[in-house]
């Protein structure tokens, strides 16, 4: 008799290489954390105080699948300006967080055995949804050249081939910071056009870009209502609301219907009282959102000087996101190099290999902490560094 496991799809899934490394370090005292992506401040009280408000009104009931008439509208409201074009409710879906708004876009538009093309190194969910449903994945590699991070326009466009079902493509990125330049996005949509691939746009960071401008480039700018084009989004970053669990999508209108539908199979719905917190974040947020980029960008500043000082430290500028993705020169296995540090300086550091084999050999340091808390990690890290016993070496092995 055979095992009761689970299927092959998900038997093949590849566990997070983050949770195995904070997972080895749980309840270690005197650990400094980095390797997880949110802010080491609490949500703005002015958000928490209309979820309490709402939650004493008594709003503990179901919602409507595709959220709740004022969060639709709010958000309607704040992408149409974001962008500089109506997006209208009928485009607008509430999630529960911005990994379920992958993942309802995943399953409505891809189907076991489609090719999917992904933008990599990135966050493993993106990559790991569509292959849950039984798709292919294929990666096209950012290139780390010149203290920068770049995307080879024309390799994507050649790995995007007729046939090809979906791109999935995270910018600003998840976790190199790479951020997709704005005259590249119209060769893309036109390519995507063309070919009659869905384009699914995870734009979680795209209010933490550091270039001119209240956002990152949006396809949402370009695309019009018949567009293949799916933007997915999240509270958790902007507004600091990571353990909220909130999120939404942007969709041809053709689609809502049928993601309303797939909602009820998942979800149902989102809870009434985080929606109301919502609507507030985005009617009286937008001073907090500027702040959090103007602290961002100095703490990027802060450990990208403490980085690059360290010997045999390369650390590529992030032009968004809150994560500086450095290597150290002699280092193959980023998951021992991890561990090493856990033990030998304290220190939790996110292993590359976790974001794909493209990688590997690379550390993820998520800087949106108070200075004085990455000035610690940083002291910890060049300590380690500068210890001659110390120095990765090939393989990750010291010896």
């Amino acid at each position: 008799m055979l095992p009761p496991v689970a299927r092959p799809e998900v038997l093949a899934l590849r566990a997070s290489r983050i949770r195995e490394v904070a997972n080895a370090a749980w309840g270690r005292e005197g650990v400094l954390t980095f390797w997880f992506g949110e802010s080491d401040r609490a949500t703005p009280a002015f958000i928490r105080e209309r979820a309490a408000q709402a939650l004493s009104e008594g709003r503990t009931f179901y919602t409507h699948n595709l959220g709740t008439a004022e969060l639709r509208a709010a958000l309607s409201a704040y992408l149409s300006g974001l962008h500089g074009r109506p997006i209208g409710e009928r485009r607008i879906a509430v999630t529960n967080s911005g990994v379920s708004a992958l993942m309802i876009a995943a399953q409505a538009v891809v189907s076991p055995g489609d090719r999917v093309v992904a933008v990599t190194p990135v966050w493993p969910n993106v990559v790991e949804i569509p292959r849950i449903l039984s798709a292919q994945v294929e990666g096209v590699a950012l290139e780390a050249a010149q203290d920068s991070w770049r995307l080879d326009v024309g390799r994507l466009l050649a790995a995007l081939t007729p046939g090809t079902r979906a791109l999935f493509l995270n910018s600003p990125n998840n976790p190199t910071g790479w951020t997709l330049p704005a005259d590249d996005r119209a060769a893309i949509l036109e390519h995507c056009r063309k070919h009659g691939i869905w384009l699914v746009a995870d734009d979680v960071y795209e209010r933490i870009a550091f270039g001119p401008g209240r956002s990152a480039p949006s396809f949402l700018a370009l695309a019009e209502d018949g567009d293949r084009v799916i933007g997915a989004n999240s509270f958790s970053k902007a507004w600091r609301m990571t353990g909220w669990r909130l999120g939404w999508l942007v969709l041809p209108p053709a689609l809502l219907e049928s993601v309303g539908v797939l909602l009820e199979y998942n979800t149902s719905c989102a809870p009434d009282f985080v929606q109301a917190a919502a609507a507030a974040a985005l009617a009286q947020g937008e001073a907090h959102v500027s702040e959090l980029r103007a602290e961002l960008a100095a703490a990027r500043d802060q450990v990208l000087a403490g980085l690059r000082a360290m010997p045999g430290a390369e650390a590529p500028e992030p032009d968004g996101g809150m994560y500086a993705f450095f290597r150290v020169a002699g280092c193959s296995d980023s998951v021992a190099l991890a561990r090493r540090l856990i033990d030998e300086a304290s220190l939790g550091l996110a292993p590359g290999a976790a974001f794909g084999p493209e990688g590997e050999g690379w550390l993820r340091w998520c800087f949106a902490n108070r200075p004085e808390k990455n000035a610690l990690g940083l002291q910890r890290l060049g300590r380690f560094l500068t210890t001659s016993t110390a120095r990765p070496r090939a393989g990750g092995d010291p010896n």
